[in-house]
């Protein structure tokens, strides 16, 4: 596995960072902790939760990605060896607090993420997505201060657009305060706009570490959905159906199964080697509800695309010519 450094950081984590959402979910906690040691094993080092995972499902009350976590970290007593990011933004309890980036959110969820990871620290602590309501240097003096603290190393951010992340590295650099060192954008071969048009500019001027979530289209990418095939009756079906069952997407895919075959590998590896290939990505944030599919992720290590077919899947994916 590569290891490559988040950012202008000196901080190192391997080329694929692991996804937790969903533990607790569709992944019980036996499954989880078969993932994670297969991904220790494999060489990984960094995994991403939130403290809201999974709370949208009923009975969930959130955080048990982080508890899972905490507990496989205390059993198998690797805190050390792992990059730990998480989350917050989301809402964790009642009431007008129970949400949002003010300082009293943040102070109040960091401790009760810290509790539920078993862990004095956090490597990487992520603002989910932005807080309209909360004046951004509050936020930004919160997260500073769990810094001096020792209780955050680093901070990200996720879900920003350009001209805010923009504003809070001015914002940070004016008030000499932490500032971001990461960004987790939604970015893949087919949903390649949103990040290419200004945030790709503001990360490789600023120097920000990039690992980009839903980097298979939530499966779409893998193969697994196709016109011919008939789709499971499902909402996560019925959404990938309705933003990548176009032209534009089944052309991506003709073109992953022509490079997939040409290297003997499949259109997942094929997804993630595009992504490991730009020079402004650290790691994309896979997911896995099985150690088979760990597995197939865990192919593309040591797997890079030529430039021809890098220029190709480009081309091909270019959203400015769909």
């Amino acid at each position: 596995m590569e290891y490559r450094k988040l950012g202008r950081t000196g901080l190192k984590i391997s080329e694929l960072c692991l996804g937790t959402m969903q533990f607790g979910w569709t992944a019980d906690e036996s499954t989880a902790f078969q993932v994670m040691d297969a991904y220790l094993e494999a060489g990984g080092n960094c995994l991403d939760t939130a403290d809201v995972y999974s709370r949208w499902v009923e009975g969930n009350p959130g955080g048990v990605s982080e508890q899972i976590i905490g507990r496989w970290l205390k059993s198998r007593g690797v805190r050390r060896q792992i990059v730990l990011a998480t989350k917050v933004r989301g809402r964790m309890w009642d009431g007008p607090n129970g949400e949002g980036l003010s300082r009293h959110h943040i102070m109040l969820a960091v401790e009760d993420s810290l509790r539920r990871l078993q862990t004095d620290y956090i490597d990487l602590y992520q603002v989910h997505w932005p807080d309209e309501e909360t004046p951004l240097d509050e936020t930004l003096r919160a997260l500073d201060d769990l810094v001096h603290q020792g209780k955050v190393l680093y901070i990200g951010a996720s879900n920003f657009p350009a001209w805010l992340l923009t504003r809070s590295l001015w914002l940070s650099d004016v008030l000499k305060i932490a500032r971001f060192d990461s960004l987790q954008p939604h970015y893949n071969l087919v949903n390649r706009a949103g990040f290419e048009r200004e945030l790709v500019h503001v990360v490789q001027k600023f120097g920000l570490g990039v690992i980009p979530y839903s980097p298979l289209a939530g499966g779409f990418l893998t193969g697994k959905y196709r016109p011919d095939r008939p789709l499971p009756r499902t909402p996560r079906a019925e959404r990938i159906q309705a933003q990548y069952f176009n032209e534009r997407g089944f052309r991506v895919l003709e073109a992953l199964d022509r490079v997939a075959q040409k290297h003997g590998k499949t259109p997942a590896q094929v997804a993630l080697a595009w992504l490991l290939g730009k020079p402004y990505i650290t790691a994309p944030i896979i997911g896995a509800n099985s150690v088979d599919q760990l597995r197939e992720s865990l192919g593309v290590v040591g797997f890079r695309l030529p430039p021809e077919d890098m220029a190709y899947l480009d081309e091909v994916s270019d959203w400015r010519k769909a």
